[in-house]
């Protein structure tokens, strides 16, 4: 039960966190930023197999954003088999500061939408009933939403896909103590025991076409609840309540082996 509580108080701190304004980035300077991102991922952030760089462009602002600090935080790309992760670091860090951080996403948001090719052999079919524990965070068209910190999934390259799924399972990416999401990412990719079975489902998602991401907003109310979980109190808006919910399911899990949760309240 403790453990419990600490998750969601957590989450809750991770949750009010995550709505915190950004500052607004220069699309102009981050265009100038984005020379030294071209030779990896493409004049227009298409992405290029051949080096292992994944499609930038179309994905949501705000997981770009995430991803950048985490790979300049050591958050992802450390791990000693994250090979492609380990080239992606020292090009973030060349970034000077976080207003750069900002501009050279505002940047890449501006770019149109790729194409990229099928590459992977999957049974599309096995794929989408593989794909139903997919959908409550990354929607049925593999849209994303935000509120639930899961990102667009259509129109990424299907090889890369699968890459990150094994990483996931192998614990290459979501095991640093400072990777919440990751860590509800690893133990959702476990659930695609077979190799195949991750084939199965990039192939599904490569058959997605583009929908735009909206960020999830259950029935609002300006009333304020409060919810008692044993000898502590978490108070806040229904909404707000229902997403920390659904946050903690999958992490509740996860808690049971690792605690980096736990924090001294």
């Amino acid at each position: 039960m403790i453990n419990f509580v600490r998750t969601i108080i957590s989450l809750t701190v991770v949750f009010l966190a995550s709505t915190a304004a950004h500052a607004v980035g220069d699309p102009v300077k981050g265009k100038e930023l984005f020379i030294f991102c071209m030779a990896c991922h493409g004049q227009s952030a298409e992405g290029v197999p051949a080096l292992n760089a994944p499609a930038n462009a179309g994905q949501d602002l705000w997981y770009m954003l995430r991803q950048m600090n985490n790979f300049r935080a050591g958050i992802r790309g450390a791990h000693p088999e994250d090979t492609f992760g380990a080239q992606m670091r020292p090009m973030a860090l060349t970034l000077p500061d976080q207003q750069a951080v900002q501009d050279v996403v505002a940047y890449i948001a501006t770019l149109d939408m790729p194409e990229p090719p099928i590459t992977i052999e999957g049974n599309v079919e096995a794929g989408k009933k593989a794909y139903e524990t997919c959908i409550p965070c990354h929607g049925a068209r593999g849209e994303g939403a935000k509120a639930l910190d899961a990102p667009r999934l259509s129109k990424q390259h299907d090889w890369y896909l699968v890459s990150q799924l094994n990483n996931f399972k192998a614990g290459i990416r979501g095991t640093h103590q400072n990777d919440i999401y990751g860590a509800q990412m690893r133990i959702m990719a476990q659930m695609l025991e077979p190799d195949e079975q991750v084939r199965d489902v990039a192939a599904y998602i490569a058959t997605m076409e583009f929908a735009p991401g909206e960020e999830y907003t259950p029935p609002r109310s300006p009333a304020s609840i409060l919810v008692i979980i044993g000898s502590h109190q978490v108070h806040g808006r229904p909404e707000d309540l229902f997403i920390i919910r659904r946050k903690s399911a999958a992490v509740l899990a996860h808690n049971r082996e690792h605690h980096f949760f736990h924090r001294q309240y």
